[in-house]
């Protein structure tokens, strides 16, 4: 472990951040980099992820390789991977946060819809986990941090789909925390309260919700910024959490409970 002026240095380190072109992907990836690891910036839109390593290029001077995926596809997953290994040599941390869905009460909730629910939110994890794993054991270790949500901590109305991949993607990071620990590949999760990505603003704007009344039952008072989520994220892969293995952090501004109005 480095000493405590460097425990959150990367230098020398390459990062994946899948879901990378926007909200908290694109966010964890330019941190990633401002600590000194060259990062690959996947997801589905071209245009986003070329913006997103333009700008880290840019600001940070570290390399930023933009590759189109469906992490959903086992074929793009290997792409993925092959093509951060081509191109910078290596894989030392992976940030699975490409998730996402539609929510729908569970009495007309179709299979497709619980289907594409696991497949976005927890194959997509262990297609990616699986294909960095050779190479993160060859290398002597590793960090993997998988993006969760509070709805799979507490579940959520119209969401069993979301709330149950959700809570198996933390199960999942537990268990490849106890079996690849010993191969010095540390794997985390962090379960994400209500954030102001660009596109959670976008939907609230046409239901016609602001950020503050979204956000009215939280001791903070108001969403996260994706930021906020990527320092978590930094803190996870760095080596300050070197001792930290298979656990879910919770970053959500606070608990929300009922109980009497205290002024």
């Amino acid at each position: 472990m480095a000493d405590e002026r460097g425990a959150f240095d990367l230098t020398g380190r390459v990062a994946i951040v899948t879901g990378g072109g926007t909200g908290i992907g694109a966010a964890t990836a330019r941190l990633l980099a401002q600590h000194g690891a060259d990062v690959v910036v996947a997801s589905r839109t071209l245009a986003d992820l070329e913006a997103v390593a333009a700008s880290i290029v840019d600001q940070t001077g570290r390399r930023a390789v933009p590759v189109v995926a469906d992490v959903k596809r086992e074929a793009d997953v290997a792409q993925m991977v092959a093509r951060t290994v081509d191109e910078l040599g290596r894989v030392d941390i992976l940030v699975n946060n490409a998730g996402g869905t539609r929510l729908g009460p569970l009495e007309s909730l179709p299979p497709k819809a619980w289907d594409s629910a696991f497949d976005l939110n927890v194959r997509s994890a262990y297609l990616a986990t699986h294909a960095v794993g050779p190479h993160m054991r060859a290398a002597g270790g590793g960090t993997i941090v998988n993006i969760s949500s509070g709805a799979g901590l507490t579940g959520v109305k119209g969401g069993a789909h979301y709330s149950s991949a959700k809570a198996a993607l933390q199960m999942l990071t537990r268990v490849t925390a106890a079996e690849w620990g010993a191969y010095g590949i540390r794997c985390n999760c962090v379960a994400v309260g209500l954030v102001a990505s660009e596109r959670a603003v976008a939907a609230w704007e046409v239901a016609g919700l602001s950020p503050e009344a979204m956000a009215a039952d939280r001791p903070a008072g108001r969403p996260g910024r994706p930021v906020e989520i990527a320092y978590p994220v930094l803190f996870l892969v760095s080596d300050a959490a070197s001792f930290v293995n298979g656990e879910t952090l919770a970053v959500n501004g606070g608990p929300a409970m009922g109980g009497i109005d205290i002024p």
